[in-house]
This record gives C-alpha cells, sequence and structure tokens, in this order.
C-alpha cells in the first residue's frame, strides 16, 4: 500500500496542479491513452480542476471497448458449440455482440466461465479433456505475455483441446494513427505505465521525433497523473517533444525483455480492426503457423462476419478523442451501463462508463 498512499497525497497532488497552471501560457490538449487513467482522471475530478488550462481528450486504451464487434460475434458462435467451454475476463461478457452479449449466451445454458487469468483456462483444459476449452485472448501487450505462456505450455504439454480467439492490439500503432489523422486536436499524450512496463518505451521516440508530440510515460494514481500532465506541459511550453517516464518505480526504457521475448516467440504482428475505428495497419497480433492449432479460429474454421454498429452509438469517436461521451444523443439514455449499445459504456476502463459515473448529476442528461 505504500505506493497507493504516497501517489494519492492531496498536498503533493495540489502542488503539481498549482504548477501546472502557472506554467500554462494557453490551453493544450493532452490526450491519455489508457482507460484506467480516464477513470482516475474523473474519479478525482483533475479533468474538471485543470480545465482552463488543459483539454484532456480520452484514447482507445481500453481493450474491452477496441475488440471488434466481429469478434464478441465469433466468440458467441464458439461459446454456443455443445463441445465448448468458453473462458473469459469478466468484463468482457456484456460487450454487445450484433445481437447478443457472452451473458445472454451464457443464460441460454452455454458453458462459459469468468476466469482470472488464461492459466485458468489452461487448467480447465486439463481437468476436461473431452471439451475443446477457448480463451477469449484480448488485450494490448500488458495481457499478451500471459495469453503467450498458457498457449507455449499447452503447446509444450501436447495439449490439444486449449485454443484462443486472440484480439490482442498494439498501442504505438494507434498513437501513430490519431495523430496521423486531419482530425486530431492532440498535442501531446500520456502513455499507459503498464503496458511500458512490459514493452518498454522506445517505441515511442520515433513517434514523438516525427509528429513533434511530447509523449510521457504515466502511472495511474492522482499523483501520476497531475506529474505526467506537468511534464508534458513544461515539454509543450519549452517547444520541446521528447519521450519521458514520469513512472520510474514501474517502467525501464528496455521494459521486460523475457515477457518480450515469449511475445516474439508466439506472436507475429497483423493489420487489426479496432471496434469503431477501422483497421489500423501492423497494431495487431496472431498466433506464428507453427501454434495455429491454438488459434480458435482456425481451429472452428469461423469465416469473416459482414457485422456494423448501431448507428446511434458514437463509440468510434469517443475512442478517437473526436468527441465526448456527452455529445452522444443516446448517453445516459438509450445507453447505460446496465443496457449498453457500445463496449465503451459496459468496460470498467470505458470513457463512456467514466461519464456516466463520475459526471450524472452534473448537467448531462442520466
Amino acid at each position: 500500500m505504500k505506493f497507493m498512499s504516497e501517489y494519492r497525497d492531496a498536498e503533493s497532488t495540489k502542488k503539481y496542479i498549482r504548477e501546472i497552471k502557472a506554467i500554462s501560457t494557453k490551453k493544450w490538449v493532452i490526450m491519455e491513452i489508457c482507460g484506467g487513467q480516464t477513470h482516475a482522471l474523473l474519479k478525482y475530478g483533475i479533468d474538471e480542476i485543470l480545465q482552463d488550462s488543459i483539454q484532456l481528450l480520452h484514447g482507445p486504451g481500453c481493450p474491452v471497448c477496441v475488440t471488434p464487434l466481429e469478434k464478441i460475434d465469433k466468440a458467441i458462435k464458439i461459446a454456443s458449440r455443445p463441445d465448448v467451454i468458453f473462458c473469459s475476463f469478466g468484463d468482457m461478457l456484456r460487450v454487445p455482440g450484433s445481437t447478443e452479449d457472452l451473458l445472454s449466451a451464457k443464460a441460454r445454458g452455454r458453458d462459459i466461465r469468468i476466469v482470472y487469468s488464461p492459466m485458468d483456462a489452461l487448467d480447465i483444459a486439463r481437468q476436461n479433456p473431452d471439451k475443446n476449452v477457448v480463451f477469449f485472448g484480448i488485450g494490448f501487450e500488458t495481457t499478451v505475455p500471459a495469453v503467450a505462456m498458457a498457449v507455449y505450455q499447452a503447446y509444450q504439454s501436447d495439449i490439444s483441446n486449449f485454443s484462443v480467439l486472440v484480439s490482442h492490439v498494439l498501442v504505438p500503432p494507434a498513437i501513430e494513427a490519431i495523430l496521423s489523422s486531419p482530425q486530431t486536436a492532440v498535442q501531446g499524450f500520456l502513455a499507459a505505465g503498464h503496458v511500458c512496463a512490459v514493452m518498454g518505451y522506445h517505441e515511442y521516440f520515433p513517434i514523438a521525433e516525427k509528429y513533434k508530440v511530447p509523449i510521457v510515460v504515466t502511472g495511474f494514481e492522482p499523483l501520476d497523473l497531475v506529474q505526467g500532465i506537468y511534464l508534458c506541459v513544461k515539454q509543450l511550453e519549452e517547444g520541446r517533444a521528447v519521450v519521458e517516464n514520469q513512472y520510474t518505480r514501474s517502467v525501464k526504457e528496455e521494459g521486460n525483455i523475457p515477457a518480450q521475448q515469449l511475445i516474439k516467440k508466439l506472436y507475429t504482428t497483423v493489420n487489426r480492426q479496432w471496434r469503431g475505428i477501422g483497421e489500423i495497419a501492423k497494431s495487431g497480433l496472431q498466433l506464428k503457423e507453427e501454434f495455429c492449432a491454438y488459434d480458435a479460429e482456425i481451429k472452428f474454421k469461423l469465416r469473416d462476419f459482414d457485422v456494423r454498429e448501431p448507428g446511434n452509438c458514437i463509440s468510434g469517436l469517443v475512442l478517437q478523442g473526436i468527441k465526448k461521451p456527452t455529445e452522444c444523443a443516446a448517453f445516459g439514455a438509450e445507453c447505460t451501463p446496465e443496457h449498453p449499445l457500445g463496449a465503451t459504456m459496459v468496460s470498467s476502463e470505458g470513457a463512456c462508463a467514466a461519464y456516466y459515473y463520475y459526471r450524472k448529476g452534473k448537467g448531462h442528461t442520466a
């Protein structure tokens, strides 16, 4: 608990807020890439406290939110098979597909289980040799090593009834896609500390240089966030654009080398669809041919589906920082955490859910 209490210290946080306001000569536009950071910024009111100096935009760093609609439908199709035990993290069960969600499929009697780790799913496969056990492998670089380890152990132990529905996405290509868009207003980034703890932050150097945008690796507590914003604003005011690391207690430039080696051993980089955004080049991971027996899409011979987001859901624009959740006509009315139109309202890291929980009653429809 030491670091949690230390980085929630109110006086230290207020000091950095005063510093940000003191050095800001204009209103800068900064995007936090991580949904966990979005929730913390709104929970502690940092966005409102700094609104005269900083405009905070919320990026696509919620893995549940960017999992393509097609993948949800494929998950439901696999889970509906009588020979399958489908395993997933709990926050995926209520993400809407084109006709239903995994929770509805579970209510219909499908064997869908919430697990806390892909290794739990591998254990279930060992315990149920007569069933095909499928794990829904979503997430950014943070979750990939654990999924890779489960696949590699299955491979080494010749466990043939385990596979993964792969939907992993990568942060740097998403940042570059946002910066290359003519619609972007982003002038600085707060990079996700937990992703960088795995991958390091050397991949951000060419992005900062190419687009002349500061990128600050930042943690998730209030003091982390205001320090990250301060470092970003300081660079902007001084006309610099480099990568800095606020989250030094957890992140090194080189990252976690063994985890990266495991990822490189099992996965190859591919183009990937992002829910509500579209395809981003080289932004996803796919199991290499050597491990394709553990790829659920190949194992169950799934074809691509032609699916579309609800027309009244603007989650794609929210994920790109183009619009705020409260600019959606369905926000808090047709779309609530209990009855979500899109993943950004149901996920524990979704921007729409953050606005619903922390801005409800502040002049917005709810």
